[in-house]
Protein backbone atom coordinates (compact mmCIF):
# COMPACT_ATOMS: atom_id res chain seq x y z
CA UNK A 1 0.00 0.00 0.00
CA UNK A 2 1.02 3.53 -0.67
CA UNK A 3 1.39 6.52 1.63
CA UNK A 4 0.01 10.36 0.92
CA UNK A 5 2.22 13.21 1.91
CA UNK A 6 0.09 16.39 2.60
CA UNK A 7 1.26 20.14 2.71
CA UNK A 8 -1.44 21.90 4.11
CA UNK A 9 -1.74 25.11 3.35
CA UNK A 10 -4.60 28.27 4.03
CA UNK A 11 -5.98 27.97 0.26
CA UNK A 12 -4.51 24.91 -1.00
CA UNK A 13 -3.30 21.15 0.53
CA UNK A 14 -0.63 20.04 -2.00
CA UNK A 15 -0.99 15.99 -2.80
CA UNK A 16 1.59 13.57 -2.80
CA UNK A 17 1.69 9.46 -3.32
CA UNK A 18 4.52 7.29 -2.80
CA UNK A 19 5.06 4.16 -5.78
CA UNK A 20 3.91 1.08 -4.56
CA UNK A 21 7.08 -0.08 -2.81
CA UNK A 22 7.44 3.31 -0.86
CA UNK A 23 10.98 4.66 -2.76
CA UNK A 24 9.87 7.69 -4.42
CA UNK A 25 6.87 10.55 -4.01
CA UNK A 26 5.34 11.68 -6.98
CA UNK A 27 3.40 15.18 -6.60
CA UNK A 28 -0.51 14.15 -7.73
CA UNK A 29 -2.49 17.32 -7.72
CA UNK A 30 -3.72 20.13 -4.83
CA UNK A 31 -6.55 20.12 -3.22
CA UNK A 32 -8.73 23.27 -2.42
CA UNK A 33 -9.69 23.85 0.76
CA UNK A 34 -13.99 25.18 1.35
CA UNK A 35 -15.93 26.65 4.01
CA UNK A 36 -17.79 23.64 4.19
CA UNK A 37 -14.85 21.18 4.72
CA UNK A 38 -15.40 19.08 1.61
CA UNK A 39 -11.99 18.67 1.08
CA UNK A 40 -11.75 15.78 3.43
CA UNK A 41 -14.05 14.04 1.15
CA UNK A 42 -11.66 14.86 -1.56
CA UNK A 43 -8.43 13.36 -0.26
CA UNK A 44 -10.61 10.24 0.89
CA UNK A 45 -11.58 9.87 -2.43
CA UNK A 46 -7.61 10.05 -3.69
CA UNK A 47 -6.80 7.44 -0.57
CA UNK A 48 -9.85 5.31 -2.32
CA UNK A 49 -8.11 6.22 -5.98
CA UNK A 50 -4.01 5.49 -4.99
CA UNK A 51 -4.62 2.84 -2.58
CA UNK A 52 -3.34 4.79 0.45
CA UNK A 53 -2.47 3.13 3.85
CA UNK A 54 -1.11 5.96 5.99
CA UNK A 55 -0.93 9.93 5.45
CA UNK A 56 2.03 12.03 6.47
CA UNK A 57 1.06 15.61 7.04
CA UNK A 58 3.81 18.50 6.87
CA UNK A 59 4.36 20.02 10.72
CA UNK A 60 5.56 23.61 10.06
CA UNK A 61 7.63 24.12 12.78
CA UNK A 62 9.39 27.09 13.73
CA UNK A 63 13.39 27.50 12.99
CA UNK A 64 13.97 26.80 16.95
CA UNK A 65 12.32 23.64 17.00
CA UNK A 66 9.08 24.87 19.13
CA UNK A 67 5.18 24.77 17.31
CA UNK A 68 3.98 28.00 16.81
CA UNK A 69 0.19 28.30 15.76
CA UNK A 70 0.11 27.34 12.17
CA UNK A 71 1.34 23.95 13.44
CA UNK A 72 -1.04 23.59 15.81
CA UNK A 73 -3.55 24.25 12.92
CA UNK A 74 -1.62 21.65 10.93
CA UNK A 75 -1.83 19.18 14.17
CA UNK A 76 -5.52 19.42 14.50
CA UNK A 77 -6.28 19.05 10.58
CA UNK A 78 -4.29 15.51 10.94
CA UNK A 79 -5.88 14.76 13.98
CA UNK A 80 -9.51 15.47 11.88
CA UNK A 81 -7.64 13.23 9.00
CA UNK A 82 -7.23 10.10 11.28
CA UNK A 83 -10.77 9.93 12.85
CA UNK A 84 -12.39 10.49 9.36
CA UNK A 85 -10.23 8.33 7.38
CA UNK A 86 -9.43 5.92 10.00
CA UNK A 87 -5.89 5.45 9.04
CA UNK A 88 -2.79 6.47 10.64
CA UNK A 89 -1.35 9.87 9.72
CA UNK A 90 2.21 10.94 10.43
CA UNK A 91 3.54 14.26 11.31
CA UNK A 92 6.65 15.30 9.33
CA UNK A 93 8.84 18.31 10.23
CA UNK A 94 8.10 20.48 7.04
CA UNK A 95 10.88 23.15 7.67
CA UNK A 96 11.74 25.05 4.77
CA UNK A 97 10.14 22.98 1.97
CA UNK A 98 8.24 25.59 0.11
CA UNK A 99 10.60 28.05 0.11
CA UNK A 100 12.75 24.33 -0.83
CA UNK A 101 9.91 23.84 -3.73
CA UNK A 102 10.22 27.53 -4.57
CA UNK A 103 14.09 27.82 -4.89
CA UNK A 104 14.10 24.64 -7.45
CA UNK A 105 10.78 26.35 -9.59
CA UNK A 106 12.80 29.69 -9.71
CA UNK A 107 16.50 27.69 -10.70
CA UNK A 108 14.21 26.09 -13.10
CA UNK A 109 13.31 29.15 -14.52
CA UNK A 110 9.07 28.44 -13.74
CA UNK A 111 7.19 31.39 -14.24
CA UNK A 112 5.72 33.32 -11.29
CA UNK A 113 2.43 32.01 -12.63
CA UNK A 114 2.85 28.87 -12.72
CA UNK A 115 5.15 28.43 -9.94
CA UNK A 116 1.94 29.42 -8.30
CA UNK A 117 0.08 26.58 -9.58
CA UNK A 118 2.57 23.89 -8.40
CA UNK A 119 4.12 25.28 -5.43
CA UNK A 120 2.27 23.47 -3.33
CA UNK A 121 2.24 20.18 -4.73
CA UNK A 122 6.15 20.08 -5.22
CA UNK A 123 5.92 20.68 -1.27
CA UNK A 124 3.61 17.74 -0.29
CA UNK A 125 6.09 15.80 -3.05
CA UNK A 126 9.48 17.03 -0.58
CA UNK A 127 7.48 16.38 3.02
CA UNK A 128 6.50 12.70 1.51
CA UNK A 129 9.98 11.90 -0.02
CA UNK A 130 11.85 13.22 2.99
CA UNK A 131 9.56 11.06 5.10
CA UNK A 132 9.96 8.11 2.89
CA UNK A 133 14.26 8.77 2.54
CA UNK A 134 14.66 8.53 7.08
CA UNK A 135 12.57 5.06 6.96
CA UNK A 136 14.33 3.97 4.53
CA UNK A 137 17.68 4.52 6.27
CA UNK A 138 16.38 2.64 9.35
Amino acid sequence: MRLMGLDYGDRHIGVAVSDAFRWTAQGTGVVDRRRDRGEFDRIADLVKEHEVSEIVVGLPKNMNGTIGPRGEICMAFAEELRQKLNLPVHLWDERLTTVAAERTLIEADVSRKKRKLVVDKMAATLILQNYLDSKAKR
